[in-house]
């Protein structure tokens, strides 16, 4: 599995998000992506899924989310804190 190309560094922040291991944290995305297992390993049908979610791709493209804002959506929906997520909610006092 991937990183950022597939849906491995999604499987990584929640392995340690929730310290699951890597089989429930496998399941554990596929389900909050409404995908299946297999799924989470075809770059080509994640390149869309982060696209039309925006969760960060590998290449930029002017509607591809960058940055906080992808870090934000993973929080979201995923369902876990990120500490530079965190962070920038504190400093800029907002309650997301």
């Amino acid at each position: 599995m991937g990183g950022i190309r597939t849906s491995g560094d999604l499987v990584a922040r929640v392995q340690l998000a929730k310290a699951l291991k890597i089989d429930e944290a496998k399941k554990y995305v596929a389900e909050k992506l409404k995908l299946s297992l297999r799924d989470l390993t075809d770059p080509v049908l994640m390149e869309e899924v982060r696209l039309d979610l925006g969760l960060g791709r590998v290449q930029p493209y002017p509607e591809n989310a960058l940055g906080m804002e992808a870090k934000f959506n993973i929080a979201e929906l995923l369902n876990i804190k990120i500490k530079s997520v965190e962070n920038f909610k504190k400093k800029s006092r907002i309650q997301l």
